[in-house]
């Protein structure tokens, strides 16, 4: 049987090519996912700020109980937004461990030097040289306040040497530093550049006094190591942190490395299930199709004996040998795709620089055997009839296929319809990631359920469609009516590929817009301040008083962005949330509060925006636990409901609230509202200037950053809905052309009878005109429900936003995709004389 298939494949290739190149770019679509999420899997930074340390202690992700299902409390584990940090006295006892030479504490201060401002680099005291190890290349150690030794990295490009000065930039404030000393690694290092201030110095500069970013733990030459080990996690676990060993080092030493892997895995993950079920739709619906345009060879082969078992494997043998080929051309198509997405991913800031496309073998092991299993099953299932069905009636049946499926198929077909309905219950009844789960969930099951039903569908639609197409097209659309009544089943494939282009295009793409409108709608409206004082490095807490204090100014709001996490029903998330000097912010702030007031803001509350409030459970005056975005677990009472947490953010804390809770401890801005016709301006940016890189802008100006940095954020969502919107009507393109060529006989059939080649044009016109109304208002009603459903429950808004050349470009695009793949391979045909049309193969 496999020669035979492959004989097959070498005389049919033309049948054949539609289901190769719904596998191959299946497998090159799903490689991208796969390869994305091995390689955050694989990636874990580089370690060689803890090159010489034994053991890395810290604190970089947190682990919250969730709910407890069948006697097992459900753990969930989240990165911490602000990096958290160990406290001092856990240097003290890891030192007391037997075997330890010694436990070094690190801080990383976040510093900007005006030698290389855009060169990223972090701020240490001294004795954390001991951990990479570095060493002197010249100079000496810093031995003051006023010194600092730089690195290699730092050094070279800024030609710093002992003796040299720069001023550097750290908590708000810059200084002017002598360089005592540059040191180096003794290799090439990655990642950050470094600048060591005295331990004192670095201590005092640190906005988490106390408290260490990590501890690195150095070894004796004689020690057990495992026993260390042993008891460096368990003093670990007792301060809430993690030890980091071997190449985990990296995730210690580079935050930013764990949240590039998070990113990595959740978005390749996540895509990678939308596109498993979008492929699986795809390829089953072209290699069903595939299987039911050769009814009449297969019933050809049962007549002269075949069994169903040697008709079977020869079919899985074909499909068997166009999944290899398949995964020849797909998995190096992949490969190239992922290293594009890499690259555009780490311009756009969402991956660094070190961030590389690692693996392969086993994302391709998986994506190949995936698509040839769903392929395989598709084939088996498409060839149950034919292969059942006695030699004697094989060709009868093949000459007239059932109109329409079995029970158990209607069954099912409707049962997922009623379970797409139900998920718009829960999709209402949740939000955030919860809610776009069950959508994408609702989504699938309604493509399924048409899937199902189609060919039902695509019955009543003939008899609904068949007057207006009689009226429009005369007898050309009598032939199209009868024909959509005849091919009901045949026409499933072409049908549930535009659906699912419409719809998942109508749902992902609109519903990202949505969301884009929505935060930056929210933020102009709610700022009632005129000018903003910002600044690249932060501002202290000092410059909303200072500000204050300028002639003409009614009222100044630090402003301070930050993340904590929250409960919620199924697992805790983390949300955007912002700190606030409550002190006039009424009149530079309106975050439509509904009940409470951000007067009663102080320590020890909060202000929740509502859609958050109901997915917590919380209401005014309740205490409601969370976490800061360091891991500190905190309780505080609800004073203040607001509307508006797509532009603010979902939480809003008093600003001390957030003290020795945030990496930098500084303002990201300071809103400023002046009095009428008093012209402020010019003592603001008088006041700008005091502080490193300060301005002053409109705060008009600062909604229009806004919008670019949602739409930065919203551009990988938008880039791979794009590519699975793609691959569908690709699909769609891909079924329509097959479909059209297997209608060689038939055409050629009518013309011989008498029928003009205008009137065969006309009734195929008609009949696509049908089908294509029918997918194209499905998939616009499917769409619609779920967009709306979702765009309710996420932002609360009541009618989705949807501008008009979206839709038009989105049905517009589809249509003429539509057409076009019918129109070019019809008109090819209908150029072929009638009687050789009746003797090529279906």
């Amino acid at each position: 049987m496999l020669r035979l298939a492959a004989q097959t494949l070498r005389h049919r290739t033309g049948g054949f090519l539609a289901t190769f190149v719904a596998l191959a770019a299946g497998v090159a679509v799903l490689m991208t996912c796969a390869l994305l999420v091995e390689s955050g899997w694989r990636h874990q930074g580089d370690p060689h700020r803890y090159g010489a340390a034994f053991a890395v202690v810290a604190d970089r992700d947190l682990t919250v109980d969730g709910p407890t299902v069948l006697g097992e409390t459900e753990r969930t584990t989240v990165l911490l937004p602000e990096r958290g940090s160990v406290p001092g006295n856990v240097a003290g006892d890891l030192a007391d461990v037997p075997g330890v030479d010694r436990a070094v504490g690190d801080r990383r201060l976040v510093v900007t030097t005006t030698a290389a401002p855009g060169l990223p680099t972090t701020g240490h005291g001294w004795s954390s040289t001991a951990l990479a190890p570095y060493r002197l290349v010249s100079g000496r150690p810093p031995r003051s306040d006023g010194e600092i030794a730089v690195d290699a990295r730092l050094a070279g490009p800024t030609r710093l040497g002992p003796g040299a000065t720069t001023e550097v930039v750290t908590g708000g404030v810059s200084r002017t530093y002598e360089v005592s000393g540059v040191v180096g690694t003794g290799g090439t290092a990655s990642g950050r550049a470094a600048l060591f201030f005295t331990d004192a110095h670095a201590a005092a500069l640190d906005p988490h006094p106390g408290r260490y970013d990590a501890v690195g733990v150095l070894t004796a030459p004689d020690a057990d190591r495992d026993a260390v080990l042993a008891e460096v996690r368990r003093i670990a676990d007792a301060a809430g942190a993690t030890a980091y060993t071997g190449d985990d080092r990296g995730i210690a030493a580079e935050p930013e490395s764990a949240a590039a892997r998070s990113l990595a895995l959740g978005a390749g993950a996540a895509f990678a299930g939308y596109a498993a079920a979008i492929v699986g739709f795809v390829v089953a619906g072209t290699v069903g199709l595939s299987v039911r345009h050769r009814r009449r060879d297969l019933a050809l082969l049962r007549a002269v004996a075949a069994t169903p078992g040697q008709v079977r494997s020869m079919l899985l043998a074909e499909v068997g040998l166009l999944g290899l080929l398949a995964g020849a051309v797909g998995v190096p198509a992949g490969l190239l795709a992922t290293r594009q997405v890499r690259d555009a991913l780490v311009s756009r800031g969402f991956l660094p620089d070190d961030f590389t496309v690692q693996g392969g073998v086993l994302s391709a092991a998986a994506v190949v055997v995936t698509v040839a299993v769903v392929a395989l099953l598709s084939a088996w299932i498409a060839a149950l009839r034919v292969a059942r069905i006695r030699p004697t009636e094989a060709l009868g049946e093949a000459a007239v296929e059932p109109a329409t499926g079995g029970r158990a198929r209607l069954v099912c077909g409707l049962a997922c319809v009623a379970g797409a309905f139900s998920l718009t219950v829960l999709t209402r009844a949740t939000d955030g990631q919860t809610a776009l789960g069950a959508a994408m969930g609702m989504l699938y099951l309604f493509v399924l359920g048409v899937a199902l039903l189609a060919p039902w569908i695509n019955q009543g639609a003939a008899r609904l469609l068949g007057p207006v197409l009689r009226t429009v097209w005369g007898d050309s659309g009598y032939l199209a009516a009868a024909n959509l009544r005849a091919n009901a089943r045949g026409a499933v494939a072409v049908l549930t590929a535009l659906v699912l282009s419409v719809g998942l295009g109508g749902t992902v793409w609109f519903l990202q817009d949505n969301l884009e409108r929505q935060t930056v709608a929210q933020s102009r409206e709610g700022v009632l301040a005129q000018y903003a004082l910002t600044s690249g490095t932060g501002l202290p807490a000092s410059a909303a008083a200072e500000a204050r204090r300028v002639p003409g100014v009614a009222a100044a709001t630090g402003v301070r962005r930050t993340s904590v996490v929250v409960p919620d029903r199924l697992e805790p998330q983390t949300v955007p949330a912002q700190g606030i000097d409550p002190l006039g912010a009424d009149r530079t702030l309106d975050l439509r509060v509904r009940s409470g007031s951000l007067d009663a803001l102080r320590e020890g509350t909060v202000a929740v925006s509502t859609a958050r409030a109901d997915a917590a459970g919380w209401r005014l005056g309740d205490k409601a636990r969370l976490w800061l975005g360091d891991g500190t677990p905190v309780t505080l009472r609800v004073v203040a409901l607001y509307e508006r947490g797509w532009g603010f953010g979902d939480v809003t804390l008093h600003r001390r609230t957030l003290d020795g809770h945030t990496v930098t401890g500084l303002d990201d801005r300071v809103l400023v509202r002046t009095a009428p016709d008093f012209g402020a301006k010019g003592a603001l940016a008088e006041l700008a200037r005091r502080y490193p890189g300060g301005q002053v802008t409109d705060t008009a100006r600062l909604t229009g950053e806004l919008a670019e940095d949602v739409a930065v954020s919203g551009w990988l969502n938008k880039m791979l809905v794009t590519v699975l919107v793609g691959y569908a009507v690709l699909a769609a393109a891909n079924t329509l052309v097959m479909a059209a060529l297997a209608r060689t006989r038939e055409l050629s059939l009518l013309r011989l009878v008498g029928v003009t080649r205008g009137q065969a044009k006309r009734m195929v016109h008609a009949e696509q005109a049908g089908l294509l109304g029918v997918a194209l208002l499905i998939g616009a009603a499917i769409a619609a429900v779920t967009l709306t459903t979702i765009v309710r429950a996420v932002t609360g808004a009541t009618v989705p936003h949807v501008p008009a050349t979206g839709w038009t470009a989105l049905l517009g695009g589809t249509t003429a995709l539509a057409l076009l793949a019918t129109v070019v391979p019809v008109t090819h045909i209908l150029r072929t004389a009638p009687v050789e049309g009746m003797g090529v193969r279906e």
